[in-house]
C-alpha cells in the first residue's frame, strides 16, 4: 500500500479524516493547512484544529500563504504523492496540483453531490428542508466540486438538528467513508463516476445579512434559518435597536396559516417562549442572546422586556 500521502485541511471538519489516516497506519508525509489566523477578543494568532492534531502526532506541517507557492509545488513534484486527501482546506486547488498525484486529489465533501456544491452545503441542506444529506468522496477537478465521485453515504437530517450538530456527524462520517474506500481508490479498484450536471445545485458562502430573520417568511422557513445558522453566524433580529441572536425556535403546532397581526408582531410571551407572527404560521422563540451576554431561555429574556403586541422589524 503506498504511503506517500499528503493531507490538506484546516478546520474541525477535517479532523476525523486525518485521524482515520493515522489509525489506518497511513499517516501523511506532511499536512497542508492554512496559515494561523487571528482569533478571539485579543486577535492573537491561533493554530487551526488540523495543525494542532498534526503537531500532537508528530506529523510535519506546511502552511504556505497560497497553493501556488513555488516551494510547495516543488516539494510535491519531488515527493510524487499517490494522492492528496482534502477536507475543508478552504482554497481552490490550482491545476498544477490537481494533476500531480497519481490518484489525484480526493476531496471529502459534505453533501450528496451533485447537490450542494460549494462552500456551505451543510447550511444549505437545512435551509431547503432536505430530508437527508451525506458525504461524497470525489476526485477533484478544475470546477467547483465538479469532479467524478468515488463513493457517497447518505445521512438523515434530524427535524430539530442544527448546522453544528449535523456538521459534526458529517465530519465523522467522512472519516468512516475514507477508511472504507481509500484503499480501493489507491489500488484503482473503484471507479469515479461523473456527476449529473443537470442536477447540480450550489451553496454559496454564508452571508451574515442572510442570517437576519425575516418574519414575512413562513414560520417553517424562519425555523430552518435558526437551525442552519447555529452556531455561525447565528440567526438574529433587532429589538430596541439592538441585535438579538436566536439559537432555538420551533414552529407553533396548530397555528393558523394567516394572521390579522402583521408579521413580526409578538403574539404571546410567557414561560413556554415568545410567539411571533410570520407570513404563514407562528414561530416560538426558545433561546435568545443579547450582544455581550449569555444565552437565556426566551422566558427569561421576555420577562419585563417583551410584551404581546411588540413589533419586531423584518
Amino acid at each position: 500500500m503506498p504511503d506517500n500521502l499528503v493531507f490538506a485541511g484546516t478546520p474541525g471538519f477535517a479532523l476525523p479524516s486525518l485521524r482515520a489516516l493515522v489509525q489506518m497506519g497511513m499517516p501523511p508525509v506532511f499536512v497542508l493547512t492554512q496559515p494561523d489566523r487571528p482569533a478571539g477578543r485579543g486577535r492573537n494568532l491561533a493554530e487551526g484544529p488540523v495543525k494542532r492534531y498534526a503537531i500532537e502526532h508528530d506529523l510535519p506541517v506546511r502552511q504556505p500563504q497560497g497553493l501556488k507557492d513555488p516551494a510547495l509545488t516543488s516539494e510535491l513534484r519531488e515527493l510524487q504523492p499517490a494522492a492528496i486527501i482534502v477536507a475543508a482546506y478552504g482554497l481552490l486547488f490550482p491545476p498544477e496540483l490537481l494533476d500531480l498525484p497519481e490518484r489525484g486529489c480526493v476531496n471529502i465533501h459534505a453533501s450528496l453531490l451533485p447537490r450542494w456544491r460549494g462552500a456551505a452545503p451543510v447550511q444549505a441542506a437545512i435551509l431547503h428542508g432536505d430530508a437527508e444529506t451525506g458525504i461524497s468522496l470525489m476526485r477533484m477537478a478544475k470546477g467547483l466540486d465538479t469532479g467524478p465521485v468515488f463513493a457517497r453515504q447518505a445521512l438523515a437530517i434530524g427535524t430539530e438538528e442544527s448546522a453544528g450538530s449535523l456538521h459534526d456527524r458529517l465530519a465523522e462520517l467522512g472519516g468512516e467513508l475514507l477508511t472504507r474506500f481509500l484503499p480501493q481508490i489507491l489500488d484503482g479498484s473503484v471507479d469515479a463516476v461523473p456527476q449529473d450536471e443537470s442536477r447540480a445545485t450550489y451553496a454559496g458562502k454564508i452571508d451574515r445579512a442572510a442570517a437576519r430573520l425575516d418574519w414575512r417568511l413562513a414560520a417553517t422557513d424562519v425555523e430552518r434559518r435558526v437551525r442552519a445558522y447555529n452556531p455561525r453566524p447565528g440567526a438574529w433580529f433587532v429589538l430596541d435597536e439592538a441585535i438579538v441572536k436566536c439559537w432555538r425556535a420551533q414552529v407553533l403546532p396548530g397555528s393558523p396559516s394567516r394572521h390579522a397581526a402583521r408579521p413580526g408582531t409578538v403574539l404571546a410571551a410567557g414561560r413556554e417562549g415568545i410567539d411571533v407572527a410570520c407570513g404563514e404560521g407562528v414561530i416560538r422563540l426558545l433561546e435568545l442572546q443579547r450582544a455581550g451576554r449569555g444565552r437565556v431561555t426566551a422566558f427569561e429574556f421576555a420577562d419585563r422586556r417583551v410584551a404581546p403586541g411588540t413589533p419586531l422589524p423584518a
